[in-house]
């Protein structure tokens, strides 16, 4: 691992401190794990924008396949 300095508000700081979490495996450890759940937040929500980018917002297929909407369905029985 590798220290870093960070600035931080020293009301937000007393907050951490008075945890539970943050007494019994510090400062570091609280930070480092609310940093990975923000980075997978973040992941997440690039995936789900590039699937919506991807398939679209269901206005249909835009122009260029318009009136082929229904040829990717199963036929109706």
């Amino acid at each position: 691992m590798k220290a870093i300095q960070i600035t931080m508000d020293e009301r937000l700081l007393e907050e951490l401190d008075s945890t539970d979490e943050a007494r019994q495996a510090g400062r570091s450890a609280v930070i480092r794990r609310a940093t990975s759940e923000y980075l997978e937040r973040l992941r997440r929500s690039r995936v789900a924008e590039r699937y919506r980018c991807a398939y679209g917002d269901g206005e249909g297929l835009g122009q260029e396949y318009e009136g082929w909407e229904d040829q990717g369905r199963w036929p109706r029985e």
